[in-house]
């Protein structure tokens, strides 16, 4: 089978649409369905159901994708491998990422990476915890930036610690105080984060096996920032989402200073490719050199 039905078949499926799969490919949509149609007949078996809604993988295709995606995989480490032994580098690096990772390090990180390695691309697949480490399951990823936990199935390298802070209304009777112990929290109408995985917040509320006075729960940090500055509660964010929000909001430590660690995830640190490795150092180099 081709190595390009593979490439085909893996874009229709990450776009959800044979349209934008034909867009980012730089071919025709009728090519696209050619291709899609030809692996079909080899295999002997449905891969993808057009619908409506868009293109969803079958159960049978779904079985075949990791496969596709690790030759791909291979293949790719194979020509940067090649290129590197010709004296030049080149390649593609798919980098799973969460919101105040894109924010707050990506763009001087990207920027650095550019100008010293032009001839490596970078994709970013921006999403929760959960999605992320569905990309990493899957292969449609190469590396993840997470919030490390006790317990994970993939090798990881830990960047850095990002304290836990209690975010408060100005004025707040608990926002002059130094830090606020967890107990305290339990007094208050509390703004829960619902992101999605394990997170952070909730390994802390399991830890203190504490029962929150949960009054809404919200999946983007603006809007709890938005929440908790208009009086509807409080709630607790890592000090990393909140850089620039420091005059509208009040924050105080948790006692004990729990914090998340960020770090990179991936299936195999041994199995990454050369490219992949470039991005790693970048990404090491610019902390270190970011105050």
């Amino acid at each position: 089978m081709s190595l390009v039905k593979y490439e085909i078949l893996n874009a229709v499926v990450d776009y959800g649409s044979l349209t934008k799969a034909a867009e980012a490919l730089n071919i025709t949509q009728s090519a696209i369905s050619h291709a899609i149609a030809s692996l079909e007949s080899d295999c002997g078996f449905t891969l993808l159901n057009r619908g409506r809604t868009g293109v969803k993988v079958t159960a049978e295709g779904e079985r075949i994708l990791g496969y596709t995606r690790e030759i791909l995989r291979w293949n790719e480490l194979m020509n940067q491998e090649i290129s590197l032994i010709r004296g030049a580098e080149v390649g593609t690096v798919r980098i799973g990422t969460f919101a105040s990772v894109s924010t707050q390090w990506l763009p001087g990180i990207l920027k650095q990476f550019r100008l010293r390695h032009p001839g490596i691309e970078i994709k970013l697949w921006e999403g929760d915890y959960a999605e992320i480490e569905a990309w990493l399951a899957g292969g449609a990823i190469d590396l993840g930036f997470l919030s490390l936990g006790e317990s994970m199935s993939y090798e990881t390298i830990p960047l850095q610690k990002d304290r836990m802070m209690c975010i408060l209304p100005l004025g707040h009777p608990l926002a002059d105080e130094t830090s606020v112990s967890f107990e305290l929290l339990l007094e208050q109408p509390f703004i829960l984060p619902r992101w999605g995985g394990d997170n952070e917040i909730e390994r802390l509320i399991r830890q203190h096996a504490a029962k929150l006075n949960v009054v809404y729960e919200v999946a983007e940090d603006q809007a709890i920032m938005a929440m908790v500055r208009n009086g509807l509660g409080i709630s607790l964010l890592p000090e990393m989402v909140l850089q620039g929000h420091t005059n509208e909001l009040a924050l105080v430590p948790l006692s004990g200073d729990p914090y998340r660690t960020i770090g990179l995830a991936c299936p195999s640190l041994a199995n990454l490719s050369p490219a992949t490795r470039r991005f790693i150092e970048a990404v090491q180099e610019w902390l270190a050199d970011t105050p």
